[in-house]
């Protein structure tokens, strides 16, 4: 466990990480770590379960199997902290100054996803309904407008 963050419920999600102490911004408040797998191997490892902690790293096709504090910090649309790759690593950093007793949060950014949701429940002021990136929602509405015109177009032939 990292010094100065605590795992307990979230109104969030489940589980949420929560800060015992002041954090300035432009700290590092942790780092996202675990095994590293490609996401082939990480796709086949976790098929049957419905939660993971997979982090995209980078843009080598690597994903971080998540252990530690980190993998409890939950999305949010209007989040305290972002990400930052620094060689290979990730690591959490503060976007505001974070008082202690916070939940501490970022965007997940979700993409490549099987999943046909990907609902968000933050309750912040700005929230934007997903998880999802904002270019995976255009990749999902491009999708769905060809897959609407090649259904239009099996229907035409059809009569």
């Amino acid at each position: 466990m990292q010094s100065g963050l605590v795992i307990r419920s979230s109104s969030i999600h489940a589980a949420g990480c929560y800060t015992t102490r002041a954090f300035k911004k432009g700290d590092r408040v942790c780092e996202y770590d675990g095994p590293r797998f490609t996401k082939d191997q990480a796709d086949e490892r976790y098929a049957d379960r419905s939660i993971t902690y997979l982090f995209s790293c980078g843009d080598t096709g690597m994903v971080i199997d998540g252990f530690g504090s980190a993998m409890f910090i939950n999305h949010c649309c209007e989040p305290n902290c972002e990400t930052e790759e620094v060689e290979g690593r990730i690591f959490v950093c503060a976007v505001r100054d974070i008082a202690a007793g916070e939940e501490l949060t970022y965007e997940y950014h979700l993409y490549d996803s099987d999943d046909a949701e990907g609902d968000c429940y933050c309750g912040a002021a700005k929230c934007r309904g997903t998880m999802f990136s904002k270019d995976e929602l255009k990749r999902r509405a491009r999708k769905a407008t060809r897959e609407a015109a090649k259904a239009k177009k099996t229907v035409k032939t059809k009569a």
